[in-house]
């Protein structure tokens, strides 16, 4: 169990909470990262993104801010701890319609591939800023699914992938 507390930041219009040093360092690994836990006494699962300074944050959905009646600013008391279980990724809509509409292989195939890698191939999508590039890298990962591939290739895993967040210069560097 890894306990901390953190003050919850706005960038963009997410709302995220950045782990302290000691309690991304007590993680196991310097990508993402699947916990389950509390916030403030509240039971919640996400799985912890990297901030691309060896650290960790995660976003605070607004069913969570309801729930914990937590916002930007706000300090939150978390009790975390590594699980196996990864949950489901949201998959965003470009990328449904691109899989509802790929060869049967590629829809077995995604259904087949861990959670774990399903949220590779979405932080893959999802981190461009360009609607263009995005568009390539979504067609791409159809192609690359219906072929031998089962994760995306050739990205710093450990990189903070969310365009708004690692681009605000919001996240702090680790002390």
């Amino acid at each position: 169990m890894i306990t901390f507390e953190a003050v919850l930041i706005q960038i963009g219009t997410s709302v995220i909470l950045q782990l302290p040093e000691a309690a991304s360092k007590a993680l196991p690994s310097r990508g993402q990262v699947a916990v389950k836990g509390t916030i403030s006494g509240h039971v919640f699962r996400t799985v912890l993104e990297p901030d691309g300074r060896l650290g960790h944050w995660m976003r605070i959905d607004r069913e969570l801010q309801k729930t914990t009646g937590l916002g930007a600013g706000d300090t939150a008391a978390l009790v975390i701890e590594v699980t196996k279980d990864w949950p489901e990724p949201i998959i965003p809509k470009d990328f449904a319609t691109a899989l509802s509409t790929a060869p049967q292989k590629v829809k077995d195939k995604w259904q087949d591939i861990t959670p774990m890698a399903r949220w590779e191939w979405l932080r893959w999508v999802n981190e461009t800023k360009s609607p263009t590039t995005r568009a390539v890298r979504i067609e791409k990962s159809i192609s690359k699914l219906n072929g031998k591939h089962r994760r995306p290739c050739c990205f710093n895993l450990a990189a903070c992938t969310d365009p708004a967040v690692s681009k605000g210069g919001q996240l702090m560097q680790p002390a």
